[in-house]
C-alpha cells in the first residue's frame, strides 16, 4: 500500500483547483466566442444562397464600400417566372403571409394605412420601408415583385422576432414626414426601445431626409437606409448626422433618375470624417436595381451591429 506525506492531500487539492480552474476559463473563452459569432449574425439566414450578392467586383473602407455584378439577363430574366413581375416560386415562402394585416393606426392626430408583418408588441427590431412616387402600402408587401426581396424581408422578420411596416406614404413634404415621424415613435414605444429601422426607396428618399432632421424620431431609429434615392448635402447638418445614426446607401450605377454619383459624394464625405456609413453600388443596375437586388439580411446585421 503506498503511503503519503501530509502534504500530499493539500497537493492534490491545489491541482484539482488548478485543472478546475483552466477548464473553466477554457469554457470562458469557448462560450465567448459563440457569444461573439451569435452577436455577428443579428439575423439568422434564409435563403441566403439565393439572395446573396452575386459578385462582388470591388471591395474598399474595410467592407463598407462594395461594388456587385448586376447582370439583367440573369437577375431579373433568369430569376424571374415573368420578367419583373412575378418570381419564381423557390424565392418566396408563403407561410409568413399568416402574420400579415392591413391596418390604419390611430397616431396621435394622424391615421396612417400600414401594413404590417409580425407582432404588434414586443418586436426585437423593427423595419419601416417608405415606397416612392406613385405607390402605396401594396408595393412593400409584395411577395412576387422585385424577385421576391419583400417576401423574404417579412421572413427575415418574423423568423428573427422582428416587425415589418410598410406605410402608404400620402405625400413627400412635411406633412408626410410627420406621418412617418410619428409611425417611428409608436413602433419604438411598441417595442420597448428596441431598435427602428427606416429604409427609404427612390423618392421616397424625401421622407429619410426629412426625418433625420427630426430630433425625436431620430433618437428612436437604429439606422437609416437610402435605396436608389436622391442626395442630401445638408445632411451634416441634421439631427441624425450629430447622433451618428447609421447610414446605408445602395445604387445602380446607370440610374438616370437619381445619378448615383451625388449619392457616391455624399458617402465619401462622410467616410471621409469616419462616419458609420456603407454603400452598395450595382454596377450597371438602373433606379429600381436596389429595391430588387439588396441584401436585407447583410444590410439589417450591418446597422443593428453597430
Amino acid at each position: 500500500m503506498a503511503r503519503h506525506g501530509p502534504n500530499e492531500g493539500a497537493r492534490r487539492v491545489s491541482m484539482s483547483t488548478i485543472v478546475f480552474s483552466v477548464r473553466c476559463l477554457i469554457a470562458a473563452v469557448l462560450f465567448s466566442s459563440v457569444v461573439g459569432t451569435v452577436e455577428a449574425q443579428t439575423l439568422q439566414p434564409y435563403k441566403d444562397a439565393l439572395f446573396d450578392y452575386p459578385r462582388i467586383l470591388r471591395e474598399d473602407d474595410g467592407g463598407d464600400f462594395r461594388v456587385v455584378d448586376y447582370q439583367e439577363l440573369r437577375d431579373i430574366n433568369g430569376r424571374d417566372q415573368i420578367p419583373e413581375r412575378r418570381v419564381k416560386r423557390a424565392y418566396v415562402s408563403l407561410g409568413v403571409k399568416s402574420s400579415q394585416v392591413n391596418e390604419t393606426l390611430e397616431l396621435g392626430d394622424r391615421s396612417l394605412d400600414v401594413t404590417r408583418v409580425g407582432s404588434d408588441r414586443g418586436a426585437a427590431f423593427t423595419v419601416i420601408f417608405i415606397h416612392g412616387r406613385g405607390g402605396d402600402r401594396r408595393l412593400g408587401a409584395n411577395d412576387f415583385s422585385f424577385g421576391g426581396n419583400f417576401n423574404r424581408l417579412k421572413n427575415l422578420a418574423v423568423g428573427n422576432g422582428g416587425t415589418y411596416y410598410t406605410p402608404s406614404v400620402r405625400s413627400f413634404d412635411a406633412a408626410g414626414v410627420a406621418d412617418i415621424a410619428a409611425l417611428i415613435r409608436f413602433a419604438a414605444e411598441r417595442s420597448n426601445g428596441r431598435p427602428v429601422v427606416l429604409s427609404c426607396a427612390s423618392m421616397g428618399s424625401f421622407i429619410c431626409w426629412g426625418i433625420s432632421r427630426d430630433s425625436q424620431a431620430t433618437a428612436a431609429l437604429g439606422g437609416m437606409m437610402v435605396m436608389g434615392g436622391v442626395a442630401d448635402p445638408a445632411f451634416p447638418e441634421s439631427a441624425a448626422y450629430k447622433a451618428g445614426l447609421p447610414m446605408f446607401f445602395s445604387h445602380g450605377s446607370d440610374d438616370s433618375v437619381y445619378p448615383a454619383e451625388a449619392q457616391l459624394g455624399l458617402y465619401r464625405s462622410l467616410r471621409g470624417k469616419d462616419y458609420p456609413a456603407r454603400f452598395v453600388l450595382f454596377q450597371t443596375g438602373s433606379h429600381g436595381t436596389p429595391v430588387r437586388m439588396t441584401d436585407w439580411r447583410d444590410a439589417l446585421n450591418w446597422i443593428l451591429d453597430r
